[in-house]
């Protein structure tokens, strides 16, 4: 074994090949630092001039995770775009080294490939990679507000083409080895058991003079699009509308990086090199660089965070009971099949209802088997995972309950009853309310230290957030097995306060109530949608009310009336819409019209119940602020209460939770952004106009008096 001093990069010959472990020593994934890259470059200096090597084969040496890209921390750092651009010069430069490296080098990628870590192995003349469904490859960087900087705007499109390239870089997409494999980023797919040897092998054969023939995948006439100019050009105009109706224009990277690549293809690669340079120093000193940088920090913590001072360990969840079958019930139990791999079993009041749940769990994984995210041998071992009945049979070997079901006090009280008899004495109870205190719920429990709230959001299988709510009487056991599980299904997990509509509903609440508002004043229901779109939002208020079900709307807000008052009342307008039968996708008509699942335009009959026609109503301006604040308000008053234990939560909840945008940081960084003192004097004005419901909170009050920050 050879290696430096301090280094994270050993060798050893084995017939002529130098096999290359790179391990980071103290940290869980390998990252590409200012001294990794050093070390990487007197490595293969002297490998370069070792000459009983013949060949290089690189591997991790940690279990799970190849490169996990460019080390973050540095990356925060820079102040100037000069900085940054330096910064991506040099690693482009380091892997310019490597592919012009005198022997051949073959990589096993086993675990995550992202970022960096695929631009070194693109670097490389062989790459094969392990079939393990921890071997994710991809190019994430316009995720953190940035671009692939060290040449993998360059060499990802030659190896791929411009299509498939564009298509992974633009979105920032991270794949599955096997479908690596397909669009030809890797050269073989193996079984992680023989992943070493396998590159080894490939190794020995590039030493002798092989060199693999690599046709692109892809349509003969995605090979014309690609292979000349005007073609080109064609699939350029392409993704930047693709880009444009995406994003609106607020994220600058992906129009960069389809600069960079078209730069590249166009002009050569050196001049392309420098291109993507000069655009990652742009980039890198952003605001919305920053901001989603932030944001990363922010869910990476939440990976590590159980919302508790000295958690004690969770309990191994290795059979799931679901109560009810319905739509939150079936996307509870067909998520966690499909992620977390457990023992599903679903109960409803008839047969008919829990053949109906089980049909749409499935769903969930015929749609991964479709997207090939899972094989058929997969799919075949985790449909038998799931199971139900009528009765509570098979309830008695669950570690964890979750209830879906009606949001009605007295119901949810009676699950729990029935619960504490047939299940273990352990089992930890979770309830799937959205607004319902815990504490209340548990009223009467026999065994209250082990009910807690786990509220998932719809549609359970693409929603990434998770609320759990602890009551004051939850012991810490239950709240470390529900954010571990949590954790398992998917979901960033945050633990917030146990209060009326947790903290999701308690500022999305005020938001929608606000959008009834303006349609009774004669706003458009398109305008609003459009208009909050704009701003950054994936949905408009109405979309979004229309997804959730305003049946489900209405009983949010009850609840909320019921519990703070005035300023939550609910809007007449969207009581009718309800007697009316028209509840939103679910019914295929709610604001606007469904079908085969797509929506449609807006129905003009929604306005004769509404009571109110479109005039234009106030200003564009002044619509997007109403919104706006009085959701920023919310938010303050109920970091103020401690709803939510830091700034942190309350925004990564609210960006995964209802869409805020994540350029903007969440509701409290953007309050920051635009000072507590100009809020405060607008929602002044505000209550003026329009009732005290926009009256500035006194955390408000407070900053804009002291000058002070969520953030400071």
């Amino acid at each position: 074994m050879v290696s430096s001093a301090g280094s994270a990069l050993t060798w050893e010959l084995v017939d002529g090949v130098a096999v290359v472990t790179f391990d980071l020593k103290g940290e869980p994934v390998n990252k590409l630092s200012q001294v990794v890259k050093q070390d990487m470059l007197a490595t293969f200096e002297a490998l370069g001039h070792d000459a009983s090597v013949k060949a290089v084969a690189f591997f991790s040496g940690k279990p799970d995770s190849f490169i996990a890209g460019a080390d973050i921390e540095e990356f925060v750092k820079l102040t100037t775009a000069a900085e940054a651009e330096r910064l991506s010069a040099e690693g482009q430069e380091m892997l310019d080294r490597v592919a012009r490296f005198s022997k051949p080098i073959a990589v096993g990628i086993h675990g995550a490939c992202l970022g960096g870590g695929l631009e070194f192995a693109l670097a490389c003349g062989y790459r094969v990679a392990s079939d393990h469904p921890k071997t994710q490859i991809g190019l994430p960087e316009v995720q953190l507000g940035i671009l692939p900087g060290a040449g993998g705007c360059q060499r990802l499109p030659r190896l791929i083409g411009a299509r498939a390239a564009l298509d992974m870089i633009l979105a920032g997409k991270v794949e599955r080895a096997a479908k690596a494999f397909r669009v030809g980023i890797v050269d073989e797919l193996v079984h992680p058991a023989i992943l070493q040897d396998v590159t080894v092998a490939a190794a020995q054969r590039l030493a002798g003079g092989w060199r693999p023939r690599r046709r692109r995948p892809g349509s003969l006439v995605g090979a014309l699009l690609d292979g000349n100019p005007l073609g080109r050009r064609l699939v350029y105009r392409a993704a930047r509308k693709q880009v444009l109706a995406r994003t609106r224009g607020n994220y600058p990277a992906p129009l960069a990086a389809l600069e960079a690549v078209a730069h590249g293809l166009e002009h050569g690669m050196t001049e392309g090199l420098k291109r993507e340079a000069q655009l990652f120093g742009q980039l890198a000193v952003t605001d919305v660089s920053r901001k989603l940088v932030q944001i990363f920090f922010a869910t990476t913590a939440l990976k590590k965070d159980f919302g508790i001072p000295n958690p004690p360990p969770p309990a191994v969840v290795k059979r799931l009971g679901v109560v009810g079958a319905g739509f939150m019930g079936s996307g509870i139990a067909g998520t966690a099949i499909a992620q977390a791999g457990v023992d599903v079993r679903m109960k409803d009041a008839d047969l008919p209802r829990v053949a109906k749940g089980l049909a749409a769990a499935r769903e969930i994984l015929d749609d991964r088997l479709r997207r090939r995210h899972i094989t058929k041998y997969e799919h075949t071992r985790l449909i038998a995972l799931l199971s139900g009945d009528a009765s509570y049979t098979g309830f008695g070997r669950a570690e964890l309950v979750i209830e879906a079901v009606f949001e009605e006090l007295d119901v949810k009280r009676q699950v729990l009853r029935e619960i504490e008899t047939a299940a273990r004495p352990d089992t930890v109870f979770a309830s799937n309310t959205s607004t319902i205190p815990i504490h209340l719920i548990a009223e009467g429990a026999k065994r209250p230290e082990l009910v807690i709230g786990m509220h998932f959001f719809s549609p359970v299988a693409r929603m990434p957030l998770l609320e759990v709510i602890p009551s004051a009487r939850t012991a810490p056991p239950a709240v470390t097995t529900a954010v571990a599980f949590g954790r398992r299904m998917g979901k960033t997990a945050i633990v917030v306060k146990d209060s009326p509509g947790f903290w999701i509903n308690r500022i999305l609440t005020p938001y929608m109530n606000e959008a009834g508002h303006l349609l009774v004043e004669g706003v458009a229901i398109e305008e609003i949608d459009r208009l909050m779109v704009e701003f950054g939002f994936p949905v408009g208020p109405i979309t979004l009310l229309d997804e959730v079900g305003l049946d489900v709307g209405e009983k949010v807000v009850g609840v909320m009336h019921d519990a703070f008052g005035e300023r939550f009342a609910p809007v007449a307008a969207f009581a009718g819409m309800v007697k009316s039968g028209r509840l939103g996708r679910k019914a295929g008509k709610g604001f606007y019209t469904y079908a085969g699942g797509k929506k449609g335009s807006v129905d003009p009959a929604v306005y004769e119940l509404i009571g109110s026609q479109p005039n234009g109503g106030p200003r564009p301006a002044e619509i997007i602020q109403r919104l706006l604040f009085v959701t920023l308000n919310e938010a303050a008053r109920a970091v103020g209460e401690g709803i939510v234990r830091t700034p942190r939560d309350g925004d990564i909840g609210a960006i995964f939770g209802f869409g805020f945008p994540p350029f903007r940081g969440g509701p409290l960084r953007h309050a920051d952004d635009l000072g507590a003192a100009r809020i405060v004097g607008e929602l002044e004005r505000l209550a003026e106009r329009y009732g005290p419901r926009f009256a500035p909170c006194d955390v408000l009050r407070d900053h804009a008096q002291r000058n002070a920050k969520f953030y400071p």
